[in-house]
């Protein structure tokens, strides 16, 4: 596995932007009968190339959505109560109305191992980022199109994916 470069990720993404977005927007719209399959067979290549503990990146500028099941789960881990775990760490996003991080990174994570702290019972969206394999894959294309920015394992797959598409 290669070091993960969040510099040239950042700048490949910005100088693709358009056409990951548009593509990302296409396949949304004009689904391949083959598309689950195809993110099946990517997922494994992409995983066999990218190691998340050498980035990170998600729990550095990315926050997870807690629910309710995740606050009380992780507050018992942690031994406090639902609502001082929510006023110690969490804040309400009013636009989608989300308990998110207050801070970045995350609180949770150890800068220098890159791993989390809370592993065990981390939140369900930790746990299934960057959510490759959710079906059916085109309600999960905004989620692509969003991590996208951050995640080098959804741009090598969304990378892969074009490519594939894209042979005649």
């Amino acid at each position: 596995m290669e070091a993960i470069n969040l510099k040239k990720l950042k700048k490949k993404f910005d100088l693709n932007r358009k056409s990951f977005r548009y593509f990302l927007t296409r396949t949304e719209n004009k689904p391949p009968q083959n598309l689950d399959t195809l993110i099946e067979n990517i997922d494994k290549e992409v995983w066999a190339k990218v190691d998340c503990l050498s980035c990170a990146n998600c729990c550095k500028v990315m926050s997870p959505t807690y629910t309710f099941k995740d606050v009380k789960r992780i507050s018992a881990y942690l031994g406090m109560r639902p609502k001082d775990f929510k006023e110690k760490w969490l804040y309400r996003d009013k636009r989608e109305n989300d308990w998110m991080n207050k801070s970045r990174p995350c609180q949770f994570l150890d800068m220098k191992t890159n791993m989390c702290k809370i592993y065990e019972v981390r939140p369900d969206d930790c746990a299934g980022f960057p959510h490759f394999l959710k079906k059916p894959t085109t309600d999960y294309m905004y989620v692509h199109k969003q991590n996208i920015e951050y995640c080098p394992a959804t741009m090598l797959l969304v990378e892969k994916l074009k490519t594939s598409l894209e042979k005649p």
